[in-house]
């Protein structure tokens, strides 16, 4: 039981507890007088907004060097990558089982979408092999070349709205990542092979695989608001002795200055996939 002596001690802790938020006597709020806090406050204030004002001027600058069509560093960027529609690297499917591949010819559908006459006779038929070259131009809207679904013949899933899925003879689509100012030296072409022993017989389009010069250089998501990246269809001519097999095929861009074997970038101007077709 605590003494009569403690008691006093005990009310003076409390109350020097309490006088450390609020001191009557003084008039201080945790040990500041209502001045000090003020000059305090108008101190953080004004640091503050010096701070917001630092970060937005060196904002403002870094908004005014950047140009609205063309990025300032593209250095990391000088070789294009090769992809493939539909957008798997590995491809299984039975011919005779239209759900099976449904999810491949819906991709193709969707992604040729952009490519359809309704939407490429807006653009430009242009003369082939030369490069469309808008740099002289003052209006900064750059026209696009024309790349019509029909090119891809046999892929282009106008005669065949299955891609020749369910035949068991594929297409796959290729195209290369989009460059500002890419102009590929040579005659540049997509060229795959199968890694087995026998050959696969294979057909391309447009014819051998090419990819016209008038399709370069490109300026732009911005300039270029319909520009659409030249394909490349590939119809795999699959037969019996191919079927339940996994066959991986490569694809290259060949005839150019571009860049196909670089050991640390595998898709870098090449790609490579697995397709196996299930009877």
């Amino acid at each position: 039981m605590a003494s009569t002596e403690d008691k006093p001690a005990t009310k003076e802790n409390t109350s020097s507890w309490k006088d450390s938020f609020y001191n009557p006597r003084t008039g201080e709020v945790m040990g500041r007088t209502a001045s000090s806090w003020a000059l305090i406050l108008l101190f953080y204030l004004v640091f503050y907004c010096f701070l917001a004002g630092m970060f937005a001027l060196t904002m403002w600058v870094l908004l005014i060097s950047l140009d609205d069509y063309v990025p300032k560093y593209q250095d990391r960027v000088p070789h294009p990558g090769l992809v493939i529609r539909p957008n798997s690297l590995d491809m299984s499917f039975n011919k005779s089982d239209p759900l099976k591949y449904v999810q491949y010819v819906k991709h193709l559908e969707s992604f040729l979408q952009r490519y359809n006459d309704s939407q490429q006779d807006n653009n430009e038929d242009c003369p082939r092999g030369e490069y469309f070259l808008q740099d002289d131009t003052e209006d900064m809207n750059k026209k696009a070349c024309l790349f019509k679904r029909g090119f891809l013949s046999l892929c282009s899933g106008l005669s065949d709205t299955n891609f020749g899925y369910s035949e068991g003879k594929p297409c796959v689509l290729l195209k290369m990542n989009r460059i500002i100012g890419l102009k590929p030296r040579g005659d540049p072409y997509i060229n795959c092979t199968v890694k087995k022993e026998g050959p696969i017989q294979m057909q391309y389009f447009p014819s051998e695989g090419r990819i016209d010069k008038m399709y370069f250089p490109y300026y732009g998501k911005k300039a270029h608001e319909n520009y659409v990246q030249p394909l490349v269809a590939v119809k795999l001519l699959l037969t019996k002795d191919d079927y339940n097999k996994e066959l991986p095929v490569e694809c290259r861009v060949e005839g150019t200055d571009l860049r196909n074997n670089d050991e640390r970038d595998k898709f870098l101007g090449r790609v490579t996939f697995r397709i196996k077709v299930v009877e």
